[in-house]
C-alpha cells in the first residue's frame, strides 16, 4: 500500500480516520474486505461488525434526506 500523510483536527483520532477511510473505500468497492480490514487495523470479523454500526445510521440519515427531497 502507498503511504499518505494528512493533518487531522484534534477531535479526530488516527484510528478513527483510518477506519472511516477503510469503510468508505470498501463501500465504493475500491478495496476488498481483506484490504479494508488491514487498512483499518481490524480483523475481518471486527471490521465487518464496526462497518455495519457506521453504515446503519448513515442509511437512516440518507433515507430521511431522500424522503424530504434532498
Amino acid at each position: 500500500m502507498k503511504a499518505l500523510q494528512i493533518e487531522l483536527p484534534p477531535e479526530v483520532s488516527e484510528e478513527e480516520a483510518r477506519l472511516l477511510l477503510a469503510i468508505k473505500l470498501y463501500e465504493l468497492v475500491r478495496l476488498s474486505l481483506g484490504q479494508s480490514d488491514k487498512l483499518a487495523g481490524y480483523s475481518k470479523r471486527a471490521f465487518h461488525r464496526v462497518a455495519g454500526k457506521v453504515w446503519r445510521p448513515c442509511r437512516r440519515l440518507l433515507s430521511r434526506r431522500i424522503a424530504r427531497g434532498g
